[in-house]
């Protein structure tokens, strides 16, 4: 019923304002607070940090939080709280000011505190708490739906939703699977991966992955391959946006295919650009041999964008500003600014016909989905973060941008230890060479450093990443570099 109109229910247009810019306050420190709970002034305990006013510290405060990709033990002995954070700014638990670089952990694009966000969250959930999407609906899904795909590649028509990239992927491995079987195919149920490829810590996203700690501790999928990496540092090494060097590296996938049979590939899958892994920005003419090869074979291609998506590069997906459609977009993170978790799977029409069309009538074609796909608070968010994106043209703006950026990021060239600068869009890292017996010990101690000077990096193995919310100022970026150089400089 793709030609059904339903109500447009994203609600009030609220005033909206892109959060108020903090003086830097490094120096400044706030009242000690507790990591169990806040005493206010007058002596109650709640749950109110901005209300603390002296720490009550039990000896196990930090033990219950198993915290994710984190070293615990390391962090509980001098941990790191964000207690507040508004528009390119977070607010410390000791009343410092950290300037973000990576809009949270990727996903803030818009920046932090908006406004018509947080009103549009706070209207849902007086309004429409929990809706179920099994057999039922609720109209912001179909709106929100319907936005998304208008935003994407030519003939990706269809959006499924899920809670995060994770999930996207398992989703999308799964939809790959059940179209080759509804055309008759079902011996397609290989996949192709790529080395150092990030794609989620569900068991498909860690078995077409390859990040090694991510899948040395546990079982994996049977049926996965993997092409080569990109990372060519030989001929590639500062490069200024795409590298001009590696597009052969396109051409393993034909000798994958040799030895699987084409018969027995359902998809493959990689990031447009590689993001968790260290930034490793595609080859000139990559992308457009891998879906070359992928067509001449009958091969699904999957793009993992839920780094990339909504504006990262200057376009809504990668897929646009490389000019290559996939069959299958996987994206979360940005698509609610990051308030309320939310994935997406975006699907090409002839996808989503051939499974649906392959079912009997009035029967579930497709046998997935989680109870909070398509959650009423996270399609308010998702709606409201997309009108902030088109109000203030966001997308476009990082093109204006990003010459600018590009030139403070190569500006660190020659410091101590830098052995590799990458950008593409509002994309950049700085690769430092490892220290000998010690992996990622520098690149470590140059995050912690960033964070005392004020400014959050993100870091994988010996390298820094950058990714800062799309708002980001002119001045803001050579605050951003001045505060990075000045580390690089006295790193050990």
């Amino acid at each position: 019923m793709r030609g059904t109109r339903l109500p447009d229910s994203r609600g009030t247009r609220l005033p909206d304002r892109r959060g108020t810019r903090l003086p830097d306050s490094r120096g400044t420190r706030l009242p000690d607070i507790s990591f169990s709970a806040w005493r206010a002034s007058d002596g109650t305990v709640g749950d109110n940090p901005n209300e603390a006013s002296d720490m009550t510290h039990l000896a196990n405060d930090l033990d219950a939080f198993w915290m994710p990709f984190t070293a615990n033990r390391q962090f509980k002995q001098t941990p790191r709280l964000m207690v507040s954070a508004d528009g390119m700014y977070y607010q410390s638990h000791d009343g410092r000011q950290i300037l973000d670089g990576v809009a949270g952990l990727w996903c803030c694009n818009a920046g932090h505190n908006r406004r018509k966000i947080v009103e549009a969250v706070q209207k849902s959930v007086a309004t429409l708490d929990f809706a179920p999407t099994f057999q039922m609906a609720h109209p912001q899904a179909f709106t929100l739906a319907n936005r998304l795909t208008a935003l994407a590649p030519d003939g990706m028509d269809h959006a499924f939703f899920c809670n995060s990239g994770s999930e996207a992927v398992d989703s999308a491995l799964k939809m790959a699977l059940a179209y080759h079987r509804a055309r008759g195919e079902g011996t397609r149920t290989r996949f192709i991966g790529r080395e150092r490829g990030y794609h989620g810590v569900g068991f498909g996203g860690i078995s077409v992955g390859g990040i090694v700690n991510n899948r040395k501790h546990f079982a994996l999928l049977p049926g996965v391959d993997h092409l080569r990496h990109t990372h060519d540092p030989a001929r590639n090494a500062f490069s200024l946006g795409q590298p001009e060097h590696g597009a052969e590296f396109a051409d393993e996938l034909e000798r994958l295919i040799t030895l699987h049979d084409a018969g027995n590939i359902a998809a493959v899958i990689v990031e447009p650009v590689a993001g968790s892994t260290g930034v490793l920005i595609p080859p000139r003419g990559y992308l457009q041999k891998l879906r070359e090869i992928c067509d001449r074979h009958g091969i699904l291609l999957i793009f993992d964008e839920v780094i990339t998506g909504f504006g990262r590069l200057g376009t809504a997906f990668a897929a646009q500003r490389f000019g290559v459609t996939p069959d299958l977009i996987t994206a979360a993170k940005g698509v609610t600014n990051g308030t309320v978790p939310m994935g997406v799977v975006l699907a090409k029409s002839e996808l989503y016909q051939t499974i649906t069309e392959a079912a009997p009538s009035h029967s579930i074609e497709f046998f997935h989905g989680y109870t909070y796909s398509a959650h009423p608070l996270a399609c308010a968010a998702a709606l409201a973060s997309l009108e902030i994106y088109e109000e203030e043209d966001l997308f476009a703006r990082v093109g204006l941008i990003e010459a600018h950026w590009q030139k403070r990021l190569h500006d660190l060239a020659g410091l101590p230890h830098v052995i590799d600068l990458r950008n593409l869009g509002l994309i950049g890292a700085i690769e430092l060479a490892p220290r000998p017996g010690a992996p990622g010990s520098r690149a470590y101690d140059a995050f912690v450093a960033c964070y005392e000077q004020g400014l959050l990096v993100r870091v994988t193995g010996d390298i820094i990443a950058l990714s800062p919310p799309l708002i980001i100022e002119t001045a803001e970026i050579d605050q951003l570099f001045d505060r990075l150089a000045g580390v690089l400089s006295t790193l050990q």
